[in-house]
């Protein structure tokens, strides 16, 4: 059983700076990476002012036009909710979703963030995957705290070794997740998996921080690829990540 799976903060859909609205080259790019799992991060769920300035702005929230006839099960958390919308963190998957929690781990209310817990049936798998998509705060003690939060839950939720991924945007440019959450869960760092160090990601045209992380329990990591510069970096201030995993049977 192999899946190939991708992270990315898809900044609500416009460019850099908001300088452009690139939801329609997103999504053409997304389809691009044939991807089974994607966890986005910067999901408008809702913006009642876009359609008004934007005559191509989607209908629908983002994550399900993203994932219109590719990705057939989603999942959606809204964390940051204003007087004309919200956003969050959105799973997408083209194995059914069994069950879907956002779990609120903002630690102060000027920055509200969430853990969007997914549980996702495989063939020929007899118990679910666990997905977590991320994005932890700016500040290192908000960090802290969130990824005791994750950890919690996944011991709790997750016990013996159960098959889980985590991704998303850490924020962690010091590499403070292996020691506060990897270690704890038993996880491996894809872009790490060989004893190297996680891959660098944002900016995207030329990154320098690692601020996207994959990890992983269960799985042995086959490849993985960073997707910056030209032309993801007229998308996203982030890289987009991709890894494929073998389950470990």
């Amino acid at each position: 059983m192999t899946l190939r799976i991708c992270t990315y903060n898809i900044h609500k859909g416009f460019s850099q700076f908001n300088r452009r609205m690139v939801v329609h080259e997103l999504r053409e790019r997304l389809r691009s990476l044939d991807v089974d799992l994607v966890f986005l991060q910067e999901v408008q769920g809702l913006h009642l002012r876009h359609p008004l300035q934007h005559a191509d702005w989607p209908h629908r929230p983002q994550h399900e036009f993203l994932a219109e006839d590719v990705w057939h099960q989603t999942a959606y958390g809204g964390n940051a909710v204003y007087d004309h919308g919200h956003h969050g963190n959105a799973i997408l998957s083209r194995h059914a979703i069994l069950s879907a929690d956002n779990q609120d781990v903002s630690d102060h209310r000027f920055e509200r963030r969430g853990l969007l817990h997914c549980e996702v049936s495989l063939p020929a798998l007899d118990r679910p995957v666990h997905c977590v998509c991320v994005h932890l705060g700016l500040m290192a003690g908000s960090r802290r705290r969130q990824m005791e939060a994750l950890a919690e839950r996944m011991e709790r939720l997750a016990p013996d070794g159960a098959p889980l991924i985590i991704a998303g945007d850490f924020n962690d440019w010091r590499n403070h997740a292996d020691h506060l959450l990897g270690r704890r869960l038993g996880l491996t760092e894809a872009f790490a998996h060989a004893g190297g160090r996680p891959t660098r990601s944002f900016p995207s045209a030329l990154p320098f921080f690692r601020l996207d992380r994959i990890y992983v329990r269960g799985f042995t990591v086959r490849q993985t690829r960073v997707h910056f510069g030209e032309p993801w970096s007229r998308i996203s201030d982030h890289a987009a990540l991709t890894a494929d995993l073998e389950l470990i049977t």
